[in-house]
């Protein structure tokens, strides 16, 4: 149930996200679940192994290169999922940042008894 609970909060926090910033377009609310799951996927697996592989530049930027990877999961989604659009690479940079807030806040909520 806790599973069901996750998918769904990310999911309205997708679907939030997108209708805040003009250059992300999500269909809709079924198609901002798909984007939640598979953004969760990529970035579970992808992310830590892009982060260790660039670690050098990382550390050479003090972690700021950390948000070229984020933006780029983001655009890797969305050449995944149909329905899902993202204009450009600062778009899918704004719309993490935006997700990471809004997925919180919603997270925060759900865990109040």
């Amino acid at each position: 149930m806790n599973m069901v609970i996750h998918i769904l909060t990310s999911s309205a926090a997708v679907f939030v996200a997108a209708k805040i910033l003009p250059g992300v377009t999500v269909n809709s609310f079924v198609t901002a679940v798909i984007v939640a799951v598979v953004l969760g996927a990529v970035n579970a697996v992808l992310g830590p192994v892009l982060a260790v592989l660039t670690l050098p530049i990382n550390i050479l930027t003090l972690g700021l290169f950390t948000f070229v990877i984020i933006g780029g999961l983001v655009m890797l989604v969305d050449a995944m999922v149909p329905g899902f659009h993202v204009d450009n690479f600062w778009w899918a940079l704004a719309f993490a940042l935006v997700l990471a807030v809004i997925n919180s806040f919603f997270h925060t909520l759900a865990a109040k008894p």
